[in-house]
């Protein structure tokens, strides 16, 4: 019986499931571990080229989950190094999702700030060189131009 390609649920029943799936979490931590980095350092959260192999993996886990939950697949081995091993995997691919969610919503509010600025610094320089102020009133500027003339 040949093994199924790793990273994606497997038939065998001698534990290869459970070491394929530590194999995609650990893979799936370096990732989001190597993004939060990216993050700390201040990279926009747009430009983090992270993502599409965090969603590939991610859906990985996904499959495997939804495969475990249909009761296709069972997970569980008398061997409780393995059992440890995979729950602490757990435990740590949840920490740092737990920081990678956090350091997103920061990316996310720092670019908001940003274009805040940029849209202010337009906005400013559009109404320096406006015929009418906020109040809907002819500006000073404008008004000069048609001071001396009659009608």
């Amino acid at each position: 019986m040949t093994r199924s390609p790793p990273l994606q649920p497997a038939g065998a029943d001698d534990g290869s499931r459970i070491e394929d799936l530590i194999e995609l979490i650990e893979r799936l931590i370096d990732v989001v571990t190597e993004e939060n980095i990216a993050l700390a350092m201040g990279l926009p959260a747009s430009q983090s080229q992270h993502t599409a192999t965090k969603l590939e993996l991610s859906e990985l886990f996904e499959a495997w989950v939804k495969e475990v939950d249909r009761k296709n697949m069972m997970l569980g081995t008398q061997d409780r190094q393995l059992q440890t091993r995979i729950l602490g995997r757990l435990e740590q691919l949840r920490t740092v999702m737990d920081e990678n969610v956090t350091r997103l919503r920061a990316a996310i509010e720092a670019s908001q700030r940003r274009i805040d600025a940029v849209m202010v610094a337009i906005r400013e320089q559009m109404s320096d060189n406006a015929p009418y102020g906020a109040n809907g009133r002819v500006s000073a500027q404008s008004a000069s131009y048609a001071r001396n003339v009659r009608i």
